[in-house]
């Protein structure tokens, strides 16, 4: 019996990543890890909610200053936002 080769997360997110860009997926994911709503997160670092809600589908980019508070608040590195 043949094993096929294991994709990695971007593989097997790439249309999803193609249509709300890295950065929205991993805000996405991260809100989603944290057990946190758009409107909560808002709420903690002090932006609309909208403005969440549009960076996660890729219609807002996720400059570096807001990465670097996504970053404070998941404890991570700002660059997995970027």
């Amino acid at each position: 019996m043949r094993r096929e080769k294991p994709i990695t997360w971007k593989e097997a997110a790439k249309n999803s990543i193609r249509k709300h860009t890295e950065g929205g997926q991993m805000l996405r994911g991260s809100r989603f890890k944290a057990e946190i709503s758009q409107k909560a997160l808002a709420r903690v670092i002090k932006i609309r909610q909208h403005h969440i809600s549009e960076m996660e589908n890729g219609k807002r980019p996720i400059g570096k200053k807001m990465a670097k508070r996504f970053a404070q608040f998941f404890k991570v590195d700002y660059r997995l936002f970027l």
